[in-house]
């Protein structure tokens, strides 16, 4: 077989059965590659995890189907502890034919325990390395080095020297790979062998993304004073003592050429800072000037310069994973913040070829969306993908202890690169706040009573075709995930209308010794937006104004200080768009967004596409049987021709990927 993927594809034949049972412990089916190869067959695959919502999918979608003689190609897949599928309804056993899939036999010589904490999308590599090593029988440790050599590309026998390891360390968390603490542990376990790395907070550095460039940014400004100690620039002035926040050796080899080839990328996408120095014309001449401050708008140019060029040839392709368009977003978002922050600095030919930049991300986002975002719908909430998962996410965390305290703040409207304006507003006012930075996927269309009330139903919006036009029921719904996981209802909190003015209200609810469970939305972005005429650095510059005030960090503060683990999310993002025309049609539309519309049926909505040929007409992934979302194109909006604004609902990066952050005091 050329994959693992095709050992298990064989198996789905169009018109073979119109159901078909699987039991997948290891959650193979819900990896990207492998239901994006079962939709191309004619199949449609629905998880069972819990008996009512299943019940619901399948009688409405399925069921009066076969009741009308309509053939179907359904897969039901069922997450257990091993290939028994007997807890599935009695009716689907008796209908359904039946079949398991397991790593175990994918990987039969390799360690059943190690193989299982991959991420599935490092199967690939995996199975190739085992095609072509035939490496027999392992067992833990060994299969342990065998995956962190070919899967990783970690040989730890041959990291000798600080370079070595931070060479390592770099390609990691620049790439910011997942890699499961088995293996962590086992690496660790190599390198302190060497007597070399005994003063390293290995520990820290190797599975904290956040925390490894923290130490390097520490040691940035030692290593600029060594270079001036060195008699680079004929110079030399005493230091004093550093004081450190992260442990481990002061001076870091950054000068070296395995380390250097990352130092310019981590200053231009902002994992690293530039900061000042006393001397900083005789080392803006060599090339550490990356990280040092020297003219303002010189250096705004020179880094959006680069961004742009790195962007440019960094779009994810058709097939690419979704971390890859996350690491995309993360950067582009860079980039928006400072074309608006200083609007003048790019000239002609910069700002064409960020307007170029733009097209082709907008163009290769949207294939990528019609190819691959139907898949992520039934992806394993941990990490989570979509919003919809978060709840799931969040409950794993209360499985070992029940007493834990967990707060979820959707801040409505909250783009990424807005996401960069709040946190750097919050870190200048809190220096000890720690943001652990990820991303999820917004619901299509990105419009707040779809996205939110998925985040907190913890469903897709197809569970909830009642309340798709509203929010009103999302206390309900986020009341009822958490009674589901066993908390009861004094210990669960839903508060909305939040951003401004006091904080009593939340801080006698979370103060309150029975709550664990906290679900805070603050609309103060999604106000912003709406009477926005500025444009995107309109946008920034009141974001900036409204984290600088009291309230966000008071919030936080607040959470931490009664035992909260504190997320924040946001629904969807918003663009600044130009209106072309608004459709006319009368009554016809359920929803008259700026960025999309809906309608009752597809045939009232082709009526109007007609009008705008080059709008998107959505398919309906995980929405209700009588949605029909119509989008506007590509950085346009269904206003007044000409007409700018800054609004949501589309699908472009910015309102699509959103910001999930783990927000936490370093110093505790």
């Amino acid at each position: 077989m050329s994959s693992w993927r095709a050992q298990i594809l064989k198996e789905f034949t169009p018109n073979s059965a119109r159901l078909t049972l699987v039991a997948d412990p290891d959650g193979l089916l819900l990896e990207e590659g492998i239901l994006q190869g079962i939709r191309e067959r004619g199949f449609e695959l629905v998880p069972f995890e819990d008996s009512v919502t299943f019940r619901y999918a399948y009688e409405s979608k399925f069921r009066s189907r076969w009741d009308r003689g309509e053939q179907t190609d359904l897969v039901v897949v069922l997450r257990s502890q091993s290939t028994d599928i007997s807890g599935l309804p009695f009716d689907l056993l008796l209908a359904g034919r039946k079949l398991s899939f397991s790593l175990g036999d994918l990987f039969p010589g390799l360690s059943y325990p190690v193989v299982a904490a991959l991420d599935r999308g490092d199967l690939d590599t995996l199975y190739l390395a085992q095609e072509q090593r035939a490496p027999g029988l392992l067992g833990d440790n060994a299969t342990k080095e065998f995956v962190l050599r070919h899967v990783f590309e970690v040989a730890p026998e041959l990291i000798k020297q600080p370079s070595d390891l931070l060479r390592v360390l770099l390609r990691r968390h620049y790439r910011d790979q997942r890699i499961p603490d088995v293996l962590n542990e086992r690496f660790i376990q190599l390198l302190r062998q060497n007597s070399i790395f005994d003063g390293w907070p290995l520990e820290v550095l190797v599975a904290d993304r956040e925390a490894f460039f923290a130490f390097l940014q520490e040691r940035w400004p030692i290593f600029l004073d060594r270079q001036i100690e060195k008699g680079e620039s004929g110079e030399s002035k005493a230091k004093g003592a550093y004081s450190l926040a992260i442990k481990g050796p002061a001076d870091i080899p950054f000068e070296h050429q395995d380390i250097r080839v990352y130092i310019d990328n981590l200053f231009v996408e902002g994992m690293l800072h530039p900061i000042s120095h006393e001397l900083t014309d005789s080392l803006s001449r060599s090339w550490a000037s990356i990280g040092i401050l020297t003219a303002p708008v010189d250096d705004k140019y020179r880094r959006l310069g680069k961004l742009i060029a790195g962007l440019q040839i960094s779009i994810p392709a058709d097939d690419a994973k979704h971390t890859d368009w996350f690491h995309f977003a993360r950067t582009w978002a860079e980039l928006v913040v400072l074309m608006a922050e200083e609007p003048n600095i790019a000239p002609g030919e910069t700002n064409e070829a960020a307007k170029s930049l733009q097209a082709s991300m907008d163009a290769g986002f949207t294939a990528w969306l019609l190819k691959r975002y139907a898949g992520l719908v039934n992806l394993p909430p941990v990490p989570p993908v979509m919003l919809h998962h978060l709840p799931r996410f969040l409950a794993r965390q209360t499985d070992q202890d029940h007493r834990t305290k967990l707060a979820l703040i959707v801040m409505d409207g909250l783009a990424m690169d807005q996401w960069l304006i709040v946190r750097d507003s919050l870190a200048q006012q809190q220096p000890e706040f720690g943001f652990r930075e990820e991303a999820v996927f917004a619901w299509i269309p990105s419009l707040t009573s779809v996205s939110r009330q998925a985040t907190f139903a913890g469903k897709a919006p197809i569970f909830f075709p009642n309340s798709i036009w509203t929010t009103d029921r999302e206390p309900v719904l986020w009341t009822q995930f958490w009674a589901d996981q066993g908390f009861t209802e004094n210990e669960i909190v839903y508060l909305k209308g939040l951003g401004d003015g006091c904080l009593e209200n939340v801080s006698d609810a979370v103060s309150h010794p029975r709550v664990r469970i906290a679900g805070l939305v603050i609309d103060k972005i999604d106000k912003i937006m709406h009477g926005m005429e500025l444009g995107t650095a309109g946008m920034h510059n009141q974001v900036g104004q409204w984290a600088r005030g009291p309230y966000l960090k008071t919030l936080l503060n607040l959470l931490l200080d009664n035992g909260f683990r504190v997320y924040l999310t946001s629904d969807h993002g918003n663009i600044e768009a130009e209106g072309c025309g608004r459709p006319t049609e009368g009554a016809v539309a359920d929803l008259r967004g700026e960025r999309a519309r809906v309608y009752p049926d597809a045939a009232l909505r082709d009526k109007v596409k007609i009008s705008f040929p080059t709008a998107l007409e959505w398919n309906q992934v995980g929405l209700p049987e009588n949605y029909f979302p119509l989008l506007a194109p590509a950085r346009r909006a269904f206003i007044q021709e000409h007409k700018q604004t800054v609004c949501h609902g589309g699908i472009s990066v910015e309102e699509l990927i959103v910001p999930l952050i783990k927000i936490e005091r370093r110093c505790e």
